[in-house]
């Protein structure tokens, strides 16, 4: 389980949050920054220019800061990430509020899957935020239900480029299997202990990303599995319907 530390260092928190909104996104205005970090416009550019003294971030003639030397490659998602973010936050709060487990929205970039917001619950064992992290989409919940939404060809392109790319033929039943039952399982595939079930969020029939619940492993049964893939429903249908209102159909 990932927690955050008793101690932490608030500013160190900020830089480090502002460094993977750039590593993902690909670029954010000050005025981005501070809304994000819920700080004053001084903050987030005091914050921005030690990024940019130690090259995790650039800044443009428009402005607008972009990802260093430092910050590793990566493909940005192209989704709606400030929409969802903004949109799906409260409906994560709900979420987790009623199943006393934390929930995530995560988006997928390629064959990698973000973890854009995150909310925790309320229980003393629990996994912790995940914002930010990265992780394989064919292992991770969110990553194996937006790739079952995928058709064969589109994901053998996908993975084409990847000398070590996982047997397709086994991941295409697999996916087969999310399609019939709307939802996809992680069981301790990227952390020992942890759980994930997720649902696809589809807007005009659009799969942009996928809201889940991160469960420790000894919560998790068949019986508990019902029981939150109907709140997990519920949940990314409210929220799919405001998304739909807010994008072009």
């Amino acid at each position: 389980m990932k927690n955050k530390p008793a101690y932490a260092i608030e500013s160190v928190d900020h830089a480090l949050q502002l460094a993977q909104l750039l590593q993902q996104e690909g670029s954010l205005r000050v005025t981005d920054a501070a809304e994000r970090l819920n700080v004053s416009r001084s903050t987030a550019h005091r914050l921005l220019a030690m990024l940019v003294y130690r090259d995790f971030a650039v800044q443009g003639d428009d402005r607008r800061y972009r990802p260093g030397e430092t910050l590793r490659p990566t493909l940005i998602s192209h989704g709606p990430i400030s929409l969802l973010r903004q949109i799906g936050t409260p409906h994560l709060r709900e979420l987790a509020a009623r199943v006393h487990e934390t929930a995530n929205l995560q988006v997928r970039a390629g064959t990698e899957i973000r973890f854009i917001a995150s909310v925790e619950c309320d229980q003393v064992l629990r996994v912790g935020d995940r914002t930010g992290r990265v992780l394989p989409a064919h292992k991770a919940s969110g990553g194996m239900a937006l790739l079952a939404a995928l058709d064969k060809d589109a994901l053998r392109a996908l993975y084409e480029d990847d000398p070590d790319h996982p047997d397709l033929d086994v991941l295409g039943k697999q996916f087969a299997l999310i399609r019939k039952r709307g939802f996809a399982v992680n069981d301790q595939k990227t952390e020992t202990g942890v759980v994930g079930i997720s649902v696809v969020l589809a807007p005009h029939q659009n799969p942009l990303a996928a809201i889940a619940l991160a469960v420790p492993s000894v919560r998790f049964n068949r019986v508990r599995l019902e029981e939150l893939r109907s709140e997990l429903e519920l949940a990314a249908a409210a929220l799919t319907r405001e998304l739909a209102e807010h994008l072009p159909s």
